[in-house]
């Protein structure tokens, strides 16, 4: 990776910070090659602070860290693109995002995986996600054999709606199934997108 440190009279370049997950942009500061060495070493996002006329790593003092997780070079080198994963807000502000940005996946799935798992930490007991978890595994599991049975039995009919509201059911109790055995629809999708590469 080149990076152009001496095309800004500062040695400053951009680096946009981006959520590695949500590919959310979470914010934006200025590294130059010593913050830039040094993000790449510690892996923790280290910029040269304009303010403070210091190298300043994200987090230092809240402990809001970005992990690196990768870092790319635009097309003229001249600024970068950080990958990275955030250990809380980002903002100073409190926020997700320096553009007070929610930080989650536009990807409705990826979205529900998130609400599941904040269900399943709730304390609320009249929640369903809440009641499927606190009824374990072996429950779980078999809801979603019970929606797979109910998908097929409205295969062969001619139903659109019942049809597509058993797959809704099917496809929700299954991103809880994932959350109780410890896995997440990521590691899934990166399986299926391994065995497409691997035909080409």
């Amino acid at each position: 990776m080149k990076v152009d440190f001496k095309k800004y009279a500062d040695g400053l370049v951009p680096a946009i910070i981006q959520d590695f997950n949500t590919h959310k942009v979470l914010m934006m500061g200025f590294m130059n090659e010593e913050a830039l060495h040094k993000t790449m070493s510690e892996g923790r996002v280290t910029f040269f602070s304009r303010s403070k006329q210091r190298l300043w790593t994200k987090g230092e003092e809240s402990g809001n860290h970005l992990l690196v997780k990768e870092i790319l070079s635009d097309c003229d080198n001249d600024t970068l693109l950080v990958k990275a994963q955030p250990l809380g807000p980002t903002c100073h502000t409190g926020a997700d995002t320096c553009w007070s940005e929610r930080n989650h996946s536009d990807d409705f799935l990826y979205y529900l995986q998130d609400i599941i798992e904040l269900r399943k930490k709730s304390e609320d007991e009249k929640s369903y996600v809440r009641q499927l978890f606190n009824k374990g595994l072996n429950k779980i599991a078999q809801k979603v054999g019970e929606e797979a049975v109910e998908l097929v039995i409205e295969a062969k009919d001619n139903n659109e709606e019942l049809f597509l509201n058993e797959a809704a059911d099917l496809l929700f109790h299954y991103l809880v199934l994932l959350n109780v055995k410890g896995y997440n629809l990521q590691q899934v999708v990166s399986i299926l997108q391994n065995r497409h590469s691997n035909k080409k």
